[in-house]
Parts: C-alpha cells; structure tokens; sequence
C-alpha cells in the first residue's frame, strides 16, 4: 500500500504542474488550452528520445523538452492567438491530436504504438532502487513547488494584473497601452514549458511511454481539476488537482465490493464518477474549491480600512 501511494502522490504531481500551467493559460489570461496532452507528450517523447536516441544526459535532456514546450507554446499562441475562444479551443485540440498521432505513426524514431523504453533516470546511479520511489516523490515535489512559485509570481506581479484585464477585456486592455498579443505568447510559452517539464518526469519515472497515454482525455482531467479547484487561484488549483486525482483512483477499488463489473464497466463507471464531481462541484461552488479573490490594489485597502474606521 505504501508503494502505491507514493506513486499515486507521485502522479498528483504531475496532475498539479499541468493544472498550474493550464491555470496561467486559461484561468488567469483566458486563453483556452484542449492541447495540454500534446505538449505533456511533446515533453515526454523529447526527453525521452534524447536520452535514448542520441545518449544526452538528463541535465541537458529535461531542460530541452521544457524547452521544446515552451517553442511549441509561443508558435500555438503566435498563429492562433487572436482566433476566438471557441476557434482557439479547436486549434490547440487539433495540436493535441497532431502531436499524439505523429509519435503513433512513426516507426523508426518514437517506436510508434509499441512504445519508447527509457533507461534513465535522475540520479538513478547513486539512489539505491529501494528508495528510488520516495526520492523521485520528492524531486516531483520540488518541481510542483517551483512551478506554484513562479505562476504565484506572474499572478501577484503587475504583470498578473494586465493579464487578468486581457482576460475580462483584450479590447480595452489593448486600448490602455497594452501589448495584448505578447502578453499572450508569453503566457501560452510559459504554460507550454511547465507542461514540457511534467511530461519530461513522467517519462522518466514510468520508463516506457507510448501514444495511447496522451489521448484527449487527459486534458478533460486537468481542465476539471482547474474548474472543481478555483480558476485563476493557485492554491486552489493544487487542491483540485489533488481531489480530482484522489477521486480518480478511489473509484478503482469499488470493483473490490463488487463482482457484477467487469474492467470495461468499471473504466466507463470512473469515467461517470468525475463527471459527476464536476457537476456537484458547479452545483455548489460555481466558482470552485477556493475561488480567485478579488485583487485589492493598496488604495482599494487603504479605502476599505477608512471605510471601517470610526
């Protein structure tokens, strides 16, 4: 048991790096995101390959699939970013799918459906095997602490605060001097690096990666762990992360205290339990777990503590 909740704490890790990155994207500037298991599996296979295919060590190789997110995050936002939200949503869907069906389909380099094995790991030639799991919980949660540090950052600097008016209103932002369109592709580069970075360990934890785990269905799993945590508030995002992946993996053990499912009922059910979380969640905090608090200027503060005096 012990061994499945440090790898189940493990992937919650993942899960939250990804929601952190989609958060910036879409819950701070508005940008819509259906690609993130694209650039989770652009991260995955670039990390992967390198260390692979070409022998480049993990030093060079993680930062290279943070890097290649990040590319592929500003040229998204570069040719798409003035598209409407509904338009935006379908070009990073389509980029998604574009980047899972090409490492499906080649043979020679990705493996195609068979799979990429990977033999290495960080620090995997002094951590005793034994202890492995634990260690890599921790560097996992170095990495999640990082990614909250720097996306708490951007939201409190006053570059959070032009964000947030880009995402209420690109139209006025932009009137009031804005640059609106580098805003943008900052953000979405930004967001497409972190995603890079969680892709990146995940490779190098499971050791054997193949398209079939980035299919769409991975976005709708980060995209509700934003909505059920809080949009635009990072620590609520941590904790939908958490319970969406908590609820996730729970319902797997309810095939324990029955035998009337079978695999395929009991995958279809798990399916049915989140989509339910979600509409109890909007049923009852419309705006999450722990919404996004209005940002008070130190006039707004100095205005309210007036307003309180005697």
């Amino acid at each position: 048991m012990s061994a499945y909740l440090i790898s189940m704490g493990t992937f919650v890790g993942f899960f939250m790096i990804l929601a952190l990155a989609l958060n910036l994207q879409w819950g701070i500037t508005g940008m819509v995101n259906f690609g993130i298991a694209g650039f989770y599996a652009l991260g995955a296979y670039t990390s992967g390959l390198l260390s692979v295919k070409l022998g480049v060590p993990l030093g060079l190789a993680i930062p290279a699939a943070c890097l290649a997110g990040l590319v592929m995050g500003a040229a998204v936002a570069l040719l798409s970013v003035r598209l409407r939200e509904d338009f935006l949503a379908i070009v990073t869907l389509g980029v998604g799918e574009m980047i899972r069906l090409i490492v499906l389909n080649e043979d020679q380099i990705t493996e195609g459906p068979r799979g990429l094995r990977i033999e290495a790991r960080p620090f995997g030639e002094i951590i005793a095997p034994e202890q492995y799991p634990v260690f890599y919980l921790g560097l996992v949660a170095v990495c999640v602490v990082l990614t909250y540090a720097i996306c708490e950052a951007i939201r409190r600097a006053p570059m959070g605060r032009t964000l947030r008016a880009i995402r209420e209103d690109d139209v006025v932002a932009e009137v009031l001097g804005k640059n609106v369109l580098r805003h943008r592709v900052q953000i979405f580069a930004v967001g497409g690096f972190f995603m890079g970075l969680a892709g990146a360990l995940y490779a190098h934890y499971v050791q054997n990666i193949s398209p079939e785990v980035f299919m769409p269905v991975v976005a709708m799993f980060i995209w509700m762990s934003v909505i059920v945590g809080g949009a635009g508030n990072n620590r609520g995002i941590l904790l939908g992360a958490g319970a969406v992946m908590v609820f996730l993996e729970g319902t797997r053990f309810v095939g324990d205290f029955t035998d009337a499912l079978d695999a395929e009922k009991m995958s279809a059910l798990r399916i049915i339990a989140i989509g339910l979380l979600l509409i109890v969640t909007l049923r009852l905090r419309p705006r999450g777990l722990l919404p996004e608090r209005k940002f008070q200027t130190p006039i707004d503060r100095s205005a309210r503590q007036k307003a309180h005096d005697p």
